[in-house]
């Protein structure tokens, strides 16, 4: 059995292995890493030697760990990289390969719509009843959507957002505020199974699950990097955020929001800690914007979606999706009864 996994910003490392009666019996890793010194490989192999076909990933790589004299370099990958390998050989890790994704493209609706449809959808990659899902949101009205351990008060100007009408949603993510008015950010969540970030830790996860955006801003202009632990910048500085919940059942949602042309001035009129954020890269104009995709690529925001969606299946087995009617109708309920109470909003006084 042959398991790969690519290192993001390192190599690839592949093992093959067999088992009897439960345990490995035969390892092989190989890959286009470097080592030092060379024959630390084969301590590499002999430590998956006499380990069960259900170790996890922590494990293996902790007994790999273990067996590698001193002043041993591993050079672009690392212990943990070999234990996904060898867990997707034992084919209980998944790679990107392994899955067909639901494609799903903007559809405008309530925002909050979209914050109750990551939990409902998630849940049901947990459950088996919907493939891995890759969906842009499109929003018909302005919303706040915070971070699930953010305090209302310290974020929230409530003056600023009755003064714009615009509402404050928490979201089961943690990471930072929102500020979402229709047509000024790119907004995309990805629902997968536990199993495709098996080993990887949270800090390890962000990165491997938005790879396939490097590739996509590539493909509109931008050279971009991960910045730990959840943003994405180019040289002009910070792109998007990054944020992520894993869920107990066997699934992981992971979303990001770029800035596509935002109002700084509105923003800053709502939100308390964007003000700090903001006066740190010395923002004073009235008129300033948060443009970093509009400026950056001169493209529109519906053309950067369409090609970021056209690199994403270029790269991954997709399928055309769609939200079922049981889908909304599961989300417009979630969202009565969870997203727009108070008791959920104001959860972190």
């Amino acid at each position: 059995m042959r398991g790969e996994y690519k290192v993001p910003g390192g190599k690839l490392v592949a093992a093959e292995v067999e088992v009897a009666d439960g345990v490995i019996t035969k390892a092989f890793v190989q890959g286009d890493f470097f080592l030092e010194p060379d024959d630390a490989l084969e301590d590499i192999n002999a430590a998956l030697i006499g380990l069960h076909e259900t170790t996890n990933a922590e494990h293996l790589g902790r007994a790999i760990e273990a067996s590698l004299p001193e002043g041993v370099e591993m050079i672009g990958f690392t212990p943990t990289a070999v234990a996904i390998a060898v867990r997707r050989a034992l084919g209980r890790a998944t790679s990107w390969a392994d899955h067909t994704f639901d494609l799903i493209g903007p559809v405008t609706m309530d925002p909050a719509m979209h914050v109750a449809l990551d939990e409902v959808l998630t849940r049901e990659v947990a459950s088996g009843e919907r493939p891995p899902t890759l969906r842009f949101w499109d929003w018909d009205s302005a919303l706040v959507v915070m971070g699930s351990f953010q305090s209302y008060v310290n974020e929230i100007d409530q003056a600023g957002a009755d003064r714009h009408g615009i509402r404050v949603v928490r979201r089961i993510s943690g990471g930072g505020a929102m500020f979402m008015e229709p047509g000024n950010c790119i907004t995309y969540s990805l629902h997968v199974p536990t199993s495709l970030v098996e080993g990887l830790s949270f800090e390890q996860s962000y990165a491997f699950l938005d790879d396939w955006v490097m590739t996509a801003l590539t493909d509109v202009g931008i050279e971009a990097r991960y910045v730990p632990l959840n943003d994405i910048a180019s040289d002009q500085g910070k792109i998007a955020g990054a944020a992520q919940k894993r869920f107990a059942s066997g699934a992981v949602l992971h979303h990001v929001t770029m800035a596509y042309d935002i109002d700084a001035d509105k923003m800053l009129d709502v939100l308390r800690i964007g003000r700090e954020k903001m006066s740190d890269k010395g923002t004073k104009s009235a008129n300033k914007r948060v443009d970093p995709m509009r400026s950056q690529t001169g493209l529109p925001r519906d053309e950067i979606i369409r090609r970021f969606m056209a690199s994403f299946a270029a790269t991954h087995e997709v399928r055309e999706g769609s939200y079922a009617e049981a889908e909304l109708t599961a989300a417009r309920e979630l969202m009565e009864s969870k997203f727009l109470t108070d008791a959920w909003t104001h959860r972190v006084p």
